[in-house]
């Protein structure tokens, strides 16, 4: 085979449409990969997989993992560490498909079924992105609220102005977004190590949590947290994020060059997720040692979970911690938030809107619930609606998955980057898997 054509005719042939359009266009290959060492080429690859992980540990994640956390303690610790597997395996194969044909999950669907089909799956990708947008709109409202006592219908509205902050960085180029964002995960993860020490979990327990039980299935309360945790965790815009940003490497076009670049950007991915549940997991213990060991098993609002670890943990500091943390996983999704709405709408309808504009409106849809239930409900309606948020994302899984798993099995399609037979037989499992889970949570909510 002739190394040095990046796309066969065959594979040409296997697209309803050609690729007409690159991924996120202003900074497409603009990052350089220099020659010189493995390490110095690997190092040009890092950078992505951050803003991947970004999605793993939002506002919504935080709702879903402190409810789960105060109300069954360790036991849901299993669920975040298999999401995090599926998370890995799923994300490996987005970097796969784009560095295979050139295109992103959005325009991979868009350019492989048809237009009814494409259009539909777009207008799931919004809802799910809008879900996303949701959960970063509250938790970055209750994180100003938690630190500066700035009211939640006043920092709902003040979450609009971010796109500036985007914008801004944006204008900078890819690696200033990059460095905003990992700087971020710095600070998030140095606030949770301080919060976990305060706390003194049982590490054995916290061990023994990583082993599944058959509860979380037959207990229908458990399995609703555990698939707010998978929606938190397995997220549907971080899919079609990872297929566009790992598009900003400027690697080569031939076969080597590209096994390379799938090889450093799957790394990149996998080393971002393993700290994503670094910190998911923190999330839980905390949650499980300051409140369900000590009676409160019904926490779920974030800013009664900031108000009770002064009491518990018995020092000041540590809900600061937390709710500069919250603050920081707000900021940093919205960055990724944006990101993925503009690959989305790009690929899948090839409608071209100014990212801010993009933003403002994205933004304005999820501004809208989150201010009324907060106004209508307070603090207490607005953990309810994240914990919906992240069930609605779960929801959406399967139609993001399935086309992922079933484009990047075929040869016709990937060419010599065909994803092996085993790791297809493993990401199909993960899409059954979710499937059924989601088909039983909506059988126990229409007979419940």
């Amino acid at each position: 085979m002739d190394q040095s054509a990046p796309v066969s005719l065959v594979q040409k042939a296997a697209w309803r449409r050609s690729a007409d359009m690159p991924s996120l266009p202003e900074v497409n290959r603009s990052i350089k990969v220099r020659p010189g060492s493995v390490w110095r080429r690997a190092a040009a690859f890092l950078g992505p997989g951050y803003l991947v992980a970004v999605g793993y540990m939002d506002p919504g994640n935080w709702a879903t993992s402190i409810a789960g956390g105060s109300k069954y303690g360790y036991a849901l610790l299993s669920v975040a560490l298999i999401s995090n597997i599926m998370a890995i395996i799923l994300q490996s194969l987005c970097a796969r498909l784009a560095v295979a044909t050139g295109r992103d999950l959005a325009q991979a669907c868009r350019d492989a079924y048809s237009r009814p089909v494409a259009w539909g799956l777009w207008l799931l990708a919004e809802l799910a992105i809008c879900a996303t947008d949701l959960a970063e709109v509250i938790g970055t409202a209750i994180g100003l609220n938690l630190l500066f006592g700035i009211p939640l219908e006043i920092g709902v509205i003040i979450t609009a102005l971010d796109v500036f902050l985007i914008l801004y960085l944006q204008n900078l180029g890819f690696r200033w977004v990059e460095a905003f964002i990992i700087t971020l995960l710095g600070v998030i993860a140095v606030c949770f190590g301080i919060q976990i020490a305060m706390a003194d979990p049982n590490w054995g327990a916290v061990i023994t949590g990583f082993a599944p039980t058959t509860e979380i299935v037959t207990n229908p309360d458990m399995l609703y947290l555990a698939l707010g945790i998978l929606g938190a965790t397995v997220m549907p815009h971080n899919l079609y994020l990872h297929s566009g940003i790992v598009q900003t490497r400027a690697y080569g076009e031939t076969l080597p060059e590209k096994r390379e670049a799938m090889r450093f950007a799957t790394l990149d991915s996998t080393i971002a997720l393993m700290f994503a549940l670094t910190i998911n997991a923190s999330l839980l213990i905390l949650a499980a040692a300051a409140f369900h060991h000590t009676g409160r098993t019904e926490i779920a609002e974030l800013g009664e979970a900031h108000t009770l670890l002064q009491g518990i943990l018995g020092t000041a500091i540590a809900p600061m911690l937390f709710g500069l943390s919250l603050l920081c996983c707000g900021l940093n999704s919205t960055v990724t938030a944006t990101m993925a709405g503009q690959i989305v709408m790009e690929g899948f309808i090839a409608f071209k809107m100014a990212p801010w504009l993009r933003r403002l409106v994205t933004r304005g849809i999820a501004i809208v619930p989150a201010a009324a239930v907060t106004i209508a409900y307070g603090e207490g309606g607005t953990a309810k609606l994240l914990i919906l948020s992240q069930v609605i994302l779960s929801l959406q899984l399967p139609f993001a998955v399935i086309p992922l798993v079933t484009m990047t099995a075929s040869k016709a399609k990937m060419g010599e980057l065909v994803t092996p037979r085993w790791l297809t037989a493993v990401a199909g499992v993960i899409a059954a898997v979710i499937v059924v889970l989601n088909v039983k949570l909506l059988v126990d909510f229409v007979t419940g």
